[in-house]
């Protein structure tokens, strides 16, 4: 589930905003002022949508610049009550990814905010869930319990071919070309060794032994 957090001093849209995106299925984290939007920052967060004009005296500005020496990369949306080309100017400059102007329709800053997280998101988030482990085929990260399960390249490549291919039975000249390449010379035993490693740092991994022919992952 994705995380916004809302930075809205006005209550009643803000609240009217954080109804629509629970209606998304989004987890919102909604602020009144900027303040304690500010002492917020650095949590983790997948888009921010910042009201420019704060009631205290910190603003949407002054918010985005924090978020910004923490997390240069998560998706910033500014909006405001006045449309002037300067404010869109210094959003822009300081890093946001899109500008909309009050009085806006809640249902356009839904689907804003759906684009931006398609594109975002689509292609950073890809986790594969075998037992209690959770792989992140693109960081190649393996989790148990949230802690790291430390693999070398090669034992990770071996674990995300098999988990990919659940029940399909590998030869071990099959898994040579897969894992080394196709200029790979040399025993195929290799293919043994790290297979014994995985399973030693991944307990939870049911790979089995094909005798005289290779391994499958059940």
């Amino acid at each position: 589930m994705y995380k916004i957090c809302l930075v809205e001093d006005e209550k009643d849209l803000n609240d009217l905003i954080v109804s629509y995106l629970k209606r998304e299925n989004y987890e919102v984290v909604n602020f009144y002022d900027g303040e304690s939007a500010i002492d917020y920052v650095g949590q983790p967060v997948h888009l921010w949508i910042l009201d420019i004009m704060l009631g205290d005296t910190i603003s949407g500005y002054d918010i985005i610049k924090k978020i910004r020496e923490l997390d240069p990369e998560v998706p910033v949306i500014f909006t405001s009550a006045r449309d002037q080309d300067l404010d869109k100017i210094i959003g822009l400059e300081l890093g946001s990814d899109d500008y909309v102007t009050k009085p806006y329709s809640p249902k356009e800053l839904v689907l804003r905010i759906n684009r931006i997280i398609k594109r975002v998101y689509s292609q950073v988030t890809s986790t594969i869930k075998y037992e209690n482990y959770e792989i992140d085929v693109n960081k190649r990260l393996v989790l148990l319990e949230k802690k790291e399960v430390s693999l070398t390249s090669l034992e990770f490549d071996l674990l995300l071919i098999l988990v990919k291919n659940i029940n399909k039975s590998f030869s071990r000249e099959e898994l040579i070309k897969l894992v080394w390449g196709e200029d790979y010379f040399g025993s195929d035993r290799v293919v043994d060794d790290l297979v014994r490693r995985v399973r030693k740092k991944m307990p939870q991994v049911k790979i089995k032994t094909i005798y005289g022919f290779g391994y499958r992952l059940v």
